[in-house]
């Protein structure tokens, strides 16, 4: 009997943990400039860094975590005969969340993960189970194959749903699904990027090349998305330090928000709909800030990304004109119980983060001055102060340095959707923090920055800087090369 994927990955989660373990017995001390998450930091500079789990963890604590870690690994199947656990669906756009964070990275807009890519051979050469309602066998397996995984598109309309979020559209809901039940239900539509590229000469004469994401949303299930949609790419985010973002008191928050303006710059909160507490609440997860808890993102997106219903969405992702897809939901639910959802809460927040490496440098030590008088740390604010935690006490007290205010901010025209989402206007995004971002390429394989994956690199991202952040752009646009190279040094380093 072969071993299935969730089962190889737990064992090479086990293997890995063990050795961080021994790895982190024998690290040298770090000292305060590393300790990037308090006491959740590690000593782990290898493609692995994202994985590990809180070197404190209690053993209680741990077993939580290995089991989150096995249901962020499952595969999800459509059919009950197929590898993997059955239940995802009917529409779906992965069939894992490590699908889309490869190493609990960043996804990337270029190229589907290789578990995404074996998925879809899975599917278009998945022995035909009954005549095809809706679609051609041929017409689905296009699909499949032309699907950007690693990339999602919001969908919405104008106007506000009865909570004051965006407004989804009656056929496709919120977000596009670009996977259906292979034979018997179509996707509701392809993605596909193109770019285009542009020239930008900064102050040394030097030439970058800037690109652009270009969406071709065709094939259409269930009729024409309307002049009046509204659409945003969205690339996966990486997980690091999703607790101790959630342990920040909102007090701290609010207080960021109510700083002087500094060269025009000055973030404000996204109030949202808290799900559990049924209110709204200061949103901090997202990249427009759009959920308030990490357990409210990580139920969005097991519904929305892989269509696995849980307590905080029962309904599956099934509009009225997708008949078939309403037909199709005879299965239990919630497939993602009250249990399975804790674990990979739990999971979640108690992974480590990197330590800063090369603090002392020369070089580091002149980028960060740089990054300072460039404004840089007015959004990214490099040291904030956990507050109790009592869900997680690991978490509480701990001074960390995310290079986040999790405010929202105007970038400007250029970084624009022009999709509103509760109080985030269509150039306002939450700043996102920076902590392992020298280890990104290396987990990744990939350098994609900014919230469409876009930015190849660093220096793309500064550069795509616009609005409120134009003055922070101009500065490192106006840099010497050496100055340029130190601040790309010091944001390597975190």
């Amino acid at each position: 009997m072969r071993p299935t994927r969730s089962l190889l990955s737990l064992l090479a989660f086990s293997v890995a943990t063990a050795a961080a373990a021994l790895i982190a017995a024998e690290a040298p001390r770090l000292d305060s400039s590393q300790l990037s998450g308090g006491i959740l930091t590690i000593a782990d500079q290898s493609d692995a860094a994202y994985l590990q789990p809180a070197p404190s963890l209690e053993a209680d604590a741990l077993k939580l975590f290995a089991e989150g870690h096995k249901f962020f690994n499952t595969q999800w199947a459509f059919y009950w005969f197929e590898g993997g656990m059955w239940g995802r669906g009917p529409t779906s756009n992965a069939d894992s969340c490590v699908a889309c964070h490869r190493g609990n990275g960043r996804g990337s807009p270029d190229a589907a993960s290789p578990e995404a890519a074996a998925q879809r051979a899975h599917e278009c050469s998945a022995p035909p189970q009954g005549p095809a309602r809706d679609s051609s066998p041929q017409l689905l397996c296009r699909r499949i194959e032309a699907s950007a995984v690693s990339l999602i598109v919001r969908l919405s309309l104008p106007g506000e749903n009865a909570h004051g979020g965006p407004r989804p559209h009656p056929h496709y809901g919120d977000q596009l699904q670009t996977f259906g039940v292979p034979r018997l239900l179509p996707a509701e539509g392809t993605l596909g990027v193109t770019w285009s590229e542009r020239k930008l000469t900064l102050g040394d004469g030097t030439v970058v090349r800037l690109r652009a994401p270009q969406l071709r949303i065709s094939e259409l299930g269930f009729g024409p998305l309307g002049e009046d949609i509204m659409v945003s790419p969205r690339m996966a985010p990486p997980l690091i330090g999703m607790g101790l973002l959630e342990a920040i008191p909102d007090a701290t928050i609010v207080a960021l928000a109510e700083r002087e303006p500094k060269d025009g710059i000055r973030g404000k909160t996204n109030m949202v709909w808290d799900m559990v507490a049924g209110k709204p609440s200061i949103g901090r997860f997202g990249v427009k800030a759009n959920h308030p808890t990490l357990r409210q993102q990580v139920a969005a997106a097991f519904i929305g990304d892989l269509g696995l219903s849980n307590d905080l969405f029962p309904e599956q992702n099934c509009p009225p004109i997708q008949k078939t897809c309403k037909e199709m939901m005879f299965a239990g639910n919630p497939e993602i119980t009250a249990h399975r959802l804790s674990a990979v809460e739990s999971y979640l927040r108690t992974l480590a983060v990197p330590a800063r490496r090369n603090a002392g440098d020369p070089q580091v030590v002149r980028g960060e001055q740089i990054f300072e008088s460039a404004r840089c740390a007015v959004c990214h604010v490099p040291q904030l102060q956990t507050g109790d935690f009592p869900a997680v006490p690991l978490l509480s007290n701990q001074l960390i340095h995310p290079y986040t205010d999790l405010l929202l901010h105007d970038m400007g025209e250029d970084l624009a959707d022009h999709r509103p989402d509760y109080r985030a206007g269509g150039s306002e995004w939450r700043t996102p923090p920076l902590w392992g971002l020298g280890l990104s390429e290396k987990v990744n394989g990939h350098g994609a920055l900014l919230h469409d994956g876009r930015a190849r690199d660093a220096a793309e991202a500064i550069l795509w800087h616009g609005g409120e952040a134009a003055v922070s752009r101009e500065a490192f646009r106006a840099l010497p090369g050496t100055d340029r190279d130190a601040l790309l040094a010091f944001l390597a380093s975190l």
